[in-house]
């Protein structure tokens, strides 16, 4: 049963090619993100992932790593704080902020951290409708 503070933690990464896949699906083909000499002449020094790739960590999270059958997005706002690049290692954090057990949802915090330099960079929060038996 879900209550309020409960927290889960996963590490990852992406690759070169994990930005070219998201690019060919999403359509936001920006050199930003997939070609190395615009980069290398960006104010980042080198490509940056996408944004919503970032953030496509939480849909991982909710839909297959915790309580998997049970959630339902409903909402979702996300702040992005820092680049994020390929072949790093970042930690997302989702936590338990609000349960509304009468409607069978739950709002959480949703974070991700630079495990190398503990800087944020994302801030977001997700509403979710949850099986009746994680949230009474």
């Amino acid at each position: 049963m879900l209550k309020i503070g409960d927290e889960f933690r996963h590490k990852f990464s992406y690759t070169q090619e994990d930005v070219d896949g998201y690019a060919k699906v999403s359509g936001d083909t920006n050199p930003l993100h997939i070609d190395p000499q615009a980069g290398k002449e960006s104010m980042f020094g080198r490509n940056i992932i996408h944004g919503f790739l970032g953030a496509s960590v939480f849909t991982k999270i909710f839909g297959t790593l915790w309580y998997a059958d049970g959630h339902v997005y409903m909402s979702q706002n996300i702040k992005w704080l820092k680049p994020m690049f390929t072949d790093q290692e970042y930690e997302a954090v989702v936590r338990v902020k609000e349960i509304f057990p009468d409607k069978n949802r739950v709002t959480y915090e949703c974070l991700v951290y630079d495990v190398a330099s503990g800087d944020q960079t994302i801030a977001a929060e997700a509403t979710l409708m949850n099986k009746k038996q994680y949230v009474w």
